[in-house]
């Protein structure tokens, strides 16, 4: 077993407490540390408060909710995960994937296909951990996870949806440049891949509420030709986790 496997949290999210338990047993028994979730709703502060290495998820019986969810998981935290279900469709495995899920599997599957589709998920996983965060600083603005919020100079920012999505992405990665391509994936979905204004049209939206000049940025920059890049106000960024864990 690779010294990688032994040091890797897993996080297992399944409603169901039997499928739970024989993940967990067959996991550790091979190394791995696990920790369980029994509701979808609760994969976030798992996810804050544990940081995992790889997420195993299974959407729930309520599988609109459950895609709604890894969505909004998807906005801000890049963590390996494989969704898990009994729902066979390809329809259903396009709509699990395409809400961000890396890899699907249909329930019953053999503990063997299970741990090598793991593996390929760690193999390929962010090569440096990219944690929840509660509460980031950016200059005079501040991005609270825990209650979805932004606020400029102790003000809230009255962002959209989407521009929450924009803003968290990019904070995740302050200092890093982003291609249209990647913003449109990881915030709309690889269809979108193509629709370049739909990026340009919503940055100006938000620069409008987050620059003191929204003309000259200097929070938000374009990179000519490449993308986009949030500015890096810490180096490293100084982060604080206050969530609270749901888990078992």
């Amino acid at each position: 077993m690779a010294q990688s496997d032994t040091e890797s949290l897993v996080l297992v999210v399944d409603g169901d407490n039997r499928m739970r338990q024989f993940i967990r047993v067959a996991l550790t028994c091979r190394g791995y540390l696990v920790v369980e979730a029994d509701d979808t709703s609760q994969i976030t502060l798992c996810v804050a408060t544990h940081h995992p290495k790889l997420v195993l998820y299974d959407p729930g019986p309520d599988h609109a909710k459950g895609i709604q969810t890894l969505s909004e998981l998807r906005a801000w935290y890049h963590v390996p995960l494989i969704a898990m279900s009994e729902r066979s469709s390809e329809d259903a495995k396009v709509r699990v994937l395409d809400a961000g899920a890396d890899d699907y599997m249909t329930k019953p599957s053999g503990l063997n296909e299970l741990l090598a589709r793991m593996r390929v998920a760690l193999r390929h996983g962010p090569s440096r951990g990219t944690a929840l965060l509660a509460s980031q600083e950016i200059g005079n603005l501040k991005l609270d996870l825990t209650r979805r919020q932004l606020t400029r100079d102790g003000v809230i920012v009255d962002l959209t949806p989407i521009e929450f999505k924009l803003f968290t992405l990019f904070a995740m990665h302050a200092g890093k440049v982003l291609s249209h391509r990647q913003i449109l994936s990881e915030v709309w979905g690889p269809a979108y891949e193509s629709q370049n204004h739909y990026v340009r049209v919503h940055i100006a939206e938000l620069r409008k509420k987050i620059e003191k000049d929204p003309s000259r940025p200097t929070i938000l920059v374009t990179v000519i030709g490449v993308g986009y890049r949030l500015r890096d106000f810490s180096s490293p960024p100084a982060f604080a986790t206050r969530a609270q864990s749901l888990c078992i």
